[in-house]
């Protein structure tokens, strides 16, 4: 052989196959974290609406004083609607679908405008759940398809 040929060992060098997804990133914590915040939300506003349901007396104004002005029984079967949905959009979110991922971030949306609205009846309860709606539109919308590599 001559100094101008240069021979190549393929052995020595490990095959990479070229890339076509990215690789998961520690933000996959963050859909994870969204999932269980989806399954709680879901928890709460079901209880909360079952609370509605049950006691009108056990909230701090009368229906006539929130935003929109109906029974507390429309309102208890509004949280508890959205709880369900989010309990099952939780579910898919942690199994890496992409359905549940749109689910969570409407029911999140809605969830948001249901206790705002609902905000002069349970103030603090209403502003701790919007912030954790807040959340959870982020970690869905931003970093949600990174659950899906396992």
């Amino acid at each position: 052989m001559s100094d101008t040929q240069q021979t190549t060992n393929y052995a020595e060098e490990p095959y990479t196959p070229p890339r076509t997804a990215r690789e998961p990133t520690a933000w996959v914590g963050a859909v994870v974290f969204a999932g269980v915040m989806l399954l709680l939300m879901g928890g709460f506003q079901a209880i909360e609406g079952l609370v509605a349901i049950v006691r009108d007396e056990y909230y701090l104004t009368t229906n006539s004083g929130l935003v929109l002005t109906f029974d507390y029984t429309v309102w208890g079967w509004t949280h508890l609607l959205l709880g369900v949905v989010a309990v099952g959009a939780g579910i898919g979110v942690f199994v890496g679908q992409m359905w549940a991922r749109v689910v969570g971030i409407i029911v999140a949306v809605f969830s948001a405008l249901a206790n705002l609205m609902f905000l002069p009846a349970y103030p603090v309860w209403c502003t701790i759940m919007i912030a954790v709606d807040v959340l959870v539109i982020y970690a869905l919308s931003v970093h949600g398809r990174e659950v899906r590599y396992r």
